[in-house]
C-alpha cells in the first residue's frame, strides 16, 4: 500500500511540470498589449517587432514583491549581455502604477502594460502561475525558454552566453 502511495503521489508531481512550450497559442498571439506611447497592439505584434533578437521577457509588476527582488539579478544580466533586448510587460492595477513603477525602479528597457492584469487573455493564455515570469526568445522568433521564474535561470544565461 505505501508503495501504491508513493507511485501515485510520484507521478502527480511529475505529471504536473510547467509546461515547455515552444510556440504561443493563437490566443495569446492575438491579446492587446498597450505600448509605453499608449497604443494597443497585439501580442503578435510585439514579437515580430523584434524578430531577428534574442529577448527576454519580463512579466512582472510594481506590487510584486519577488518581482521587485529579482530585478537587481535582471539588471546584471542587461549589463552583463547588452546585445539583448529587454522587453517588460506589466500586470499592474492601472497605468498609472506600471509607469510609477518603471520610474521608481529605473527599470531600463522596453515597457508594456496589459489591461485586466492576472485575468487578461494574455495571462490566461501564456499559463501564468506566478511572477516575475521570464520568457526568452530565439532571434528565429522561437520560444527556447516558456517558463523561468528566476531571472539568473540556468536556462536562460546558457541562452545568452551562447548568443555572444
Amino acid at each position: 500500500m505505501k508503495n501504491s502511495i508513493l507511485v501515485f503521489f510520484s507521478l502527480l508531481v511529475f505529471s504536473c511540470k510547467p509546461p515547455n512550450n515552444t510556440q504561443f497559442t493563437q490566443k495569446a498571439l492575438q491579446a492587446p498589449i498597450i505600448t509605453s506611447s499608449g497604443t494597443t497592439i497585439s501580442f503578435k505584434e510585439l514579437i515580430a517587432s523584434y524578430k531577428g533578437k534574442t529577448v527576454v521577457i519580463d512579466v512582472w509588476a510594481s506590487w510584486c514583491v519577488d518581482c521587485i527582488k529579482g530585478l537587481p539579478k535582471l539588471k546584471t544580466i542587461q549589463q552583463k549581455y547588452p546585445k539583448t533586448s529587454y522587453v517588460f510587460i506589466s500586470l499592474d492595477r492601472n497605468q498609472q502604477a506600471w509607469k510609477n513603477g518603471i520610474n521608481r525602479y529605473r527599470i531600463k528597457g522596453d515597457h508594456y502594460y496589459v489591461e485586466g492584469g492576472w485575468k487578461s487573455i494574455f495571462a490566461k493564455n501564456i499559463d501564468l502561475d506566478w511572477i516575475p515570469r521570464y520568457i526568452v526568445i530565439h532571434p528565429n522568433s522561437e520560444v527556447v525558454v516558456y517558463r523561468a521564474i528566476e531571472a539568473d535561470d540556468s536556462d536562460i544565461i546558457e541562452i545568452l552566453e551562447n548568443q555572444k
